[in-house]
């Protein structure tokens, strides 16, 4: 797939995470045109369809929208078409982080990865904007050089529980993960960073949330 062309003054995409809650088994199906079951046409960027493994308030179906520009996100429920088949739903978009200013699809594997959807909150700008910067001059390329496989980093810049930031990983499996969360906690690089006055957990970082996401057969992020 081609990459997706970035904003020629910002050069970072933008993401929207799209979370559709859906009802369960018990009641009267909605009316309305279902739910997605493939890509939607003419989106131009890469494209997650996700179903949860582990994850609160399910069922649920989450989908990731590619975007070279912020103005895109206003059109794209013309491309979407009228959904009415569930409960409700939530809409978050964020920009792309200055060290990772482009979504990257996991490597190719047989059959398809788990993806965890990590969001970081904070009680203010400033605590955020440390948490950010962190990421980019450190953490992240931790997570690079670990196998960690990161597919996106974003401050969410319009959604709720604001202010956050959200980033995704790919693994191999559930074990996979348990691995390479075990070898990052004991990183010497990450334990010195960690340890920098003003960086801990407790200083920049208000709550974390994590979500374990299977693809879809229809999602390119796979």
């Amino acid at each position: 797939m081609a990459a997706l062309a970035v904003d020629a003054q910002t050069k970072r995409q933008y993401y929207e995470l799209r979370r559709y809650q859906l009802r369960n088994s018990v009641g009267p199906a909605l009316p309305g045109k279902a739910m997605p079951s493939a890509k939607p046409t003419g989106l131009d960027g890469p494209f997650g369809a996700f179903n949860p493994v582990i994850g609160e308030g399910g069922p649920f179906l989450t989908l990731l929208f590619t975007y070279s520009s912020f103005a895109e996100a206003e059109r794209i429920d013309d491309k979407l078409g009228a959904y009415k088949g569930f409960v409700r739903y939530d809409r978050t978009i964020l920009r792309a982080f200055e060290a990772m200013p482009e979504l990257k699809l996991p490597p190719k594997r047989d059959g398809n990865h788990i993806f965890e959807l990590r969001t970081y909150e904070s009680n203010d700008l400033t605590t955020l904007a440390k948490k950010v910067d962190m990421f980019n001059k450190g953490e992240m390329q931790i997570f690079q050089r670990l196998g960690m496989n990161p597919v996106f980093f974003g401050e969410a810049i319009v959604g709720s529980s604001l202010p956050h930031l959200s980033y995704m990983l790919a693994y191999d499996d559930l074990a996979a993960r348990d691995r390479v969360w075990k070898a990052f906690g004991s990183d010497p690089e990450w334990q010195k960073l960690r340890a920098t006055p003003g960086l801990s957990d407790a200083d920049i970082v208000s709550n974390i949330s994590n979500t374990i996401l299977r693809p879809t057969a229809f999602s390119d992020i796979r």
